[in-house]
């Protein structure tokens, strides 16, 4: 979308972005000092149109990211009276208060390693803050990273995760909420059990709920997508199932080590192979070494198929129901890596998951009543574990 603004009204507003963001930089500094300005390693900016799903969503995207600690909900931050009245009626708080509000909390401990930012930013002035920030991030990790505070100056990774639903869908479920949390609160004030639920005016009336919506079109989502140019975006379909939902967040989420690690560390670890490169090929190269081992090892591999037929498989059939199996065995088949290996990949082609352990048992055998010396003997114990798809004790 062009930008309508006249070039004297870009020049005001990116002076008073500079104001807003020095401000809330400087009371920082002097109350906290430089040392102590630790932001978290990642943010998740979760953004989305009023009723997309941002609180339903919110721990799955935690879940997801490995994060322990709860969202900043940044409307849950701002409880002033005055606060209150302009969310009431569909606006958004001052960008001054916003900042210092959202910059304090992100330097608690709990958000150290992580946070998600609910609510955050919603206008031009707060994304242009939120960048400011990020570049102090950096400027902090550059002039820390070959001191003993490395550790709590990280190179930052910023996730922009943007909910979407179309005018319609918002509506409904805008006024779908303030309907569920009514009869919510009057089930509470009938029985006496319960907590009482807050309700928005925007999810009451029709009227309210389209300015809400409005106002997100008009100014949050430009300020949103002009995110896209500097940090990892993903825009996300919000207007399926909550199941849809997930399944498209997990898409746009996957784990991108290279983008997200320290470039030292990732330069340690990327000649290991990420698990979905091994298993691309995985069905082809089990079917290569069957074949291998009929053909070229033929007696030893159909000494291996008898062995899980006839001694394995009548005890895996009797945990038919739960699905998994422990057997142990003293056989000395498996004393061989290559038969030992036969027998994984028999279970691997018939769709069983199996593992082998050896457990080396010491067995006294003789004792020397003079010396006290005890002979042991070796006892080479292999333990089998097999599991696979149980069945549903419920059908029976």
């Amino acid at each position: 979308m062009p930008n309508s603004k006249d070039p004297s009204a870009q020049d005001l507003e990116i002076k008073d972005t500079q104001v807003v963001f020095r401000t809330a930089w400087d009371h920082l500094e002097q109350e906290f000092g430089e040392k102590e300005l630790r932001f978290p390693k990642e943010l998740i900016l979760l953004g989305g149109a009023p009723g997309s799903g941002k609180g339903t969503q919110t721990q799955f995207i935690s879940d997801l990211r490995g994060l322990t600690c709860e969202p900043i909900v940044v409307s849950s931050l701002l409880n002033s009276p005055r606060a209150e009245k302009i969310k009431n009626q569909g606006g958004m708080v001052g960008d001054r208060e916003v900042i210092d509000i959202v910059f304090r909390e992100l330097l608690k401990p709990e958000y150290r390693d992580g946070a998600i930012l609910d609510g955050f930013p919603r206008t031009t002035v707060q994304v242009e803050c939120l960048k400011m920030l990020i570049q102090k991030m950096n400027q902090l990790w550059r002039e820390y990273h070959e001191t003993p505070l490395a550790r709590q100056f990280r190179k930052p990774t910023i996730h922009v995760v943007i909910l979407f639903v179309e005018e319609k869908v918002s509506i409904e479920r805008q006024l779908q909420r303030g309907k569920e949390i009514l009869r919510h609160n009057e089930e509470v004030l009938a029985s006496g059990i319960g907590e009482l639920k807050e309700v928005r005016s925007t999810d009451l009336e029709e009227q309210t709920a389209r300015r809400r919506y409005k106002v997100f079109k008009e100014q949050t989502w430009e300020a949103l997508t002009s995110l896209k140019e500097h940090f990892f975006y993903h825009f996300i379909n919000a207007q399926g199932s909550i199941e849809e939902v997930e399944r498209n967040i997990e898409r746009e989420l996957q784990y991108q080590s290279s983008l997200e690690l320290e470039p030292t560390t990732y330069e340690l670890l990327r000649h290991i192979p990420l698990a979905q490169e091994i298993v691309v090929h995985a069905r082809q190269e089990l079917v290569h070494r069957l074949d291998a081992y009929a053909i070229e090892q033929r007696e030893r591999f159909e000494e291996m198929v008898r062995f899980a037929d006839e001694k394995l498989m009548p005890i895996v059939k009797r945990h038919a129901i739960t699905g998994m199996a422990f057997i142990n065995t003293e056989t000395e088949l498996l004393d061989d890596p290559v038969s030992l290996a036969m027998l994984i990949d028999i279970f691997s082609e018939r769709g069983y998951r199996a593992v082998v352990d050896l457990h080396r048992i010491e067995v006294p055998q003789t004792f020397d009543p003079e010396t006290g010396d005890i002979q042991c003997r070796v006892k080479k114990v292999y333990r089998i574990q097999v599991r696979f798809a149980g069945s549903d004790i419920r059908r029976g």
